[in-house]
């Protein structure tokens, strides 16, 4: 962007540093290929009439014009017009009885789509002497507060100081869109021989995307009718012209490629024609690097989505699953939106190669479901389990102290425990039994199967080949992707029944382009991963992100989505007192994504309203601690280890380095004292998040404290118990965003993603070492193994790392 406008300010000033003339001219002369004032279209007239409509222009476009304006020729006056955004350069020849004269104009645009400005430079270049010569210079301002109102104004002056003309022009829209737009324009003229004023108004009307009609009436009742009609990124023009004698006078007409301007085929072609193919294979997460990642994000697939049901051309999606990778919150966002376009009216096919029960209950949402000849429906149910350390560390010599004050609290318990304990088993079993229940109610609907049917499917049945499951009316068809292709033209008629999802996307940027002003900004902030200060969530630099939000006048309301275990409670509460800071300034809305619970939860509590999903993993209100020390390891090892020391407590936390993995380990135990004051700390920050909770949710702490204990809850269960505020993915948190922002629902929003994941992943270029792959920085278990050692005897709001469900499915 900063290349691109430096580029263009160099061509302009170079080109005014250029030695030419210009024709005086009268004003509308100048702009007669135009329909209309610059303010009541798109983007102007490539810079020639206001050179700050240009910032409206998103890409390269190049327009042609002819008349027959003299001697009833196409050849004797003609317009060659190219733009891009920001910058716009045009060529205009006119031949008449005395001469031919070339008019060129170059223009640079600054600003937005609420305030912008802009300066052209015009010269003549002519076969004869005789014509007085002129240059100007051009300055335009064009003001667009709200979506049905434009301001625009220029001041040009000639180069040599001989004279200068100005325009004013206002536009509104009532309807607040491209239907109807009445517009006017005043212009005062005083150069040498020509001092007059004019002035024009008329209206534009856009019935569909792509067609306009406009008609404008000049103040010496002049008229002038219009037909635009564009095919996408391609379109074609025409205008009479008539003099005050009602009397055609001449005909113009102009052809243009570049930008995508709507496509009246859309009409032409007729509702739900056409299907479009959506790939899911791969990753798909929240962000990706700019450079060498093929991960898919989750905002990507939603918007392509929205765009799709809101083509009234698409009459269905075809979904390939191959090699799909995403966790089931990510996957039940999904497939929420592609009931939305159900109810749109458009159907679902969806491909299936092989998947457990998270893929099948996405794939259930579908009205056809064609299975892979060779693949297979695994429906396991659901499981959360841990491994036990304690026997380990016990052989290996190391004694594990655990520090658990709160019923719920067991994060440690793999350490301390050969077996679940009856809380956590309790807790436990309350969630999974919730996951079944979800897929259970959603997966029985959507297929019209029996619930007790499921039970008994899951139960009994657990791995269905694809004639069973085809018996079992878990799918409908088998065969490969082709099929699909088969269905989609039978459905359509035609092997030609394919449209693409950019092509939806087209169409909805058509239309927020179209819209005047800035679209009003909703930052979506990503806290992912542990809570800690410079890895995970990166507390540190994301404090910064969140503060440049709440204080940016842009930005109307903020997400935040959380999806994090916990940690660090100074990581959790540097985000949270941030967010604090924004209450009555703007709305912060909270989206929970696979987990939230613990830190995560301190990092929701201040929202202003909590969305998670049914299946989330939130609550765990609680602290816990533990000491991992020595209990032989070191003698067994042949190590030992020595000291001086200064203070009766410098040596807790004194050991011995594993050899080459640099881990350490501490020597001794803590004493009974030291014990004490650990435990009065762990209480006391329990009592501090509880107290935080009940202010950030205005509960009482009672409230808080029944529900608290460390207790993990479900999203269903959060929203019964106060927790948590509405069932729903991100695009929920977003829509609730915009309504107590004070926008309406189906106004356009720009949704500015923090922070940047960054240009690539360095660690995919680390060479291997013998051909054997080191386990990279970003493995999970390696992350939450060496959090873990960081924060030996460090109370934590934490939930379990080691969860087996958890390693398997949280999305950093």
């Amino acid at each position: 962007m900063i290349r691109s406008s430096a580029f263009l300010l160099l061509l302009f000033a170079a080109t005014v540093s250029l030695t030419a003339q210009s024709s005086n001219i009268p004003f509308y002369s100048r702009t007669d290929f135009q329909s209309a004032a610059p303010g009541a279209t798109q983007y102007g007239f490539y810079g020639l009439d206001n050179p700050a409509a240009l910032t409206y222009l998103q890409g390269l476009d190049l327009s042609l014009y002819v008349s027959d304006r003299y001697k009833k020729s196409f050849t004797n006056h003609w317009g060659l017009f190219l733009g891009s955004k920001n910058g716009g350069f045009s060529m205009v020849e006119e031949k008449t009885i005395i001469g031919i004269q070339k008019r060129f104009n170059t223009a640079v645009a600054f600003g937005d789509h609420t305030l912008s400005g802009g300066l052209a430079y015009s010269w003549t270049k002519t076969e004869n002497a005789l014509l007085d010569q002129y240059s100007y210079i051009t300055a335009g301002a064009l003001y667009r507060p709200f979506p049905m109102l434009s301001v625009g104004g220029t001041y040009q002056q000639e180069s040599k100081g001989k004279g200068w003309n100005g325009a004013a022009d206002i536009a509104v829209r009532p309807f607040s869109t491209e239907l109807l737009t009445i517009f006017g324009e005043y212009a005062l003229q005083r150069m040498p021989l020509l001092e007059n004023e004019v002035w024009s108004t008329g209206v534009v009307v856009e019935p569909v995307a792509g067609a306009r009609i406009t008609g404008r009436y000049f103040e010496n009742g002049a008229v002038n009718i219009g037909v635009q009609l564009n095919l996408g990124n391609a379109g074609v023009s025409t205008q009479t012209h008539t003099g005050s004698s009602s009397s055609a006078s001449y005909q113009s007409y102009g052809v243009r490629v570049g930008v995508y301007n709507g496509n009246i085929l859309n009409i032409i072609a007729g509702p739900k024609s056409k299907y479009v193919g959506m790939d899911l294979s791969g990753e798909i997460g929240y962000q990706r690097f700019e450079f060498f990642d093929n991960t898919k994000t989750l905002t990507s697939i939603l918007s392509a989505l929205e765009a799709v049901k809101n083509d009234p051309t698409v009459a269905g999606i075809a979904i390939n699953t191959a090699n799909l990778g995403a966790n089931r919150e990510l996957l039940w966002e999904i497939r929420e939106k592609l009931k939305e376009c159900k109810a749109a009216g458009k159907k679902i096919f969806v491909f299936v190669e092989r998947g457990g029960i998270d893929l099948y209950h996405f794939a259930s949402v579908a009205d056809r479901i064609v299975m892979d000849p060779t693949g297979m429906i695994v429906l396991e149910g659901y499981l959360m389990g841990r491994t036990y350390l304690k026997g380990t560390l016990e052989k290996l010599g190391l004694g594990f102290d655990e520090w658990r004050f709160f019923k719920y609290k067991s994060a440690n318990e793999s350490f301390s425990l050969d077996k679940m304990s009856d809380a956590d088993r309790e807790q436990r079993q309350a969630i999974v039994d919730d996951w079944y229940a979800i897929a259970r109610k959603e997966i029985s609907e959507s297929r019209s199967i029996a619930p007790e049917k499921f039970d008994a499917l899951l139960n009994t049945e657990i791995m269905l080949v694809p004639e069973d499951a085809r018996a079992a009316g878990l799918i409908d068809s088998i065969g490969r992707w082709e099929m699909v292709k088969e269905m989609v033209k039978a459905e359509t008629g035609s092997e030609k029944g394919w449209s693409s999802i950019a092509a939806s996307q087209r169409k909805m940027q058509y239309a927020k382009e179209m819209q005047w002003s800035e679209a009003p900004t909703i930052a979506v902030i990503y806290a992912l991963g542990v809570c800690a200060m410079d890895e995970g969530i990166n507390a540190r630099s994301l404090v910064k992100d969140v503060e440049a939000a709440v204080n940016d006048n842009n930005v109307k309301a903020i997400v935040l989505r959380v999806d994090s275990p916990g940690g660090d409670a100074m990581a959790s509460d540097y985000i949270a007192e941030a967010l604090k800071k924004a209450k009555g300034k703007k709305p912060v809305i909270i989206s929970q994504g696979y987990v939230a619970a613990s830190g995560g939860y301190w990092l929701s509590m201040y929202g202003d309203t909590i969305v998670a999903a049914p299946g989330t993993i939130t609550g765990s209100i609680g602290v816990i601690g533990g000491w991992l020390y020595n209990k032989g390891a070191k003698e067994s090892l042949g190590l030992s280890t020595d000291f001086v020391k200064a203070g009766a407590h410098a040596d807790l936390g004194f050991g011995f380095q594993l050899p080459l993995i640099g881990l350490g380990v501490p020597d001794r135990n803590m004493t009974l004292d030291e014990r004490s004051k650990v435990e009065k700390m762990i209480r006391g920050m329990y009592g501090e998040f509880v107290r935080k909770v009940a202010d950030g949710r205005g509960m009482t702490e009672e409230a808080v404290g029944a529900i608290a204990q460390g207790r993990v809850w479900s999203g269903l269960d959060g929203k019964t118990n106060g927790l948590v505020d509405e069932l729903g993915g991100l695009e929920t948190a977003v829509n609730i965003a915009k309504e107590k922002a004070g926008l309406s629902n189906d106004e356009h929003v720009n949704i500015v993603e923090i922070p940047k994941k960054g240009l690539f992943n360095a660690g995919a270029f680390v060479p291997r070492l013998f051909g054997i792959e080191t386990l990279p920085a970003a493995d999970k278990t390696v992350q939450m193994v060496k959090f873990r050692l960081q924060n030996n005897g460090a109370p934590l709001p934490l939930v379990p790392l080691d969860d087996a469900d958890l390693l398997k499915h949280t999305a950093y």
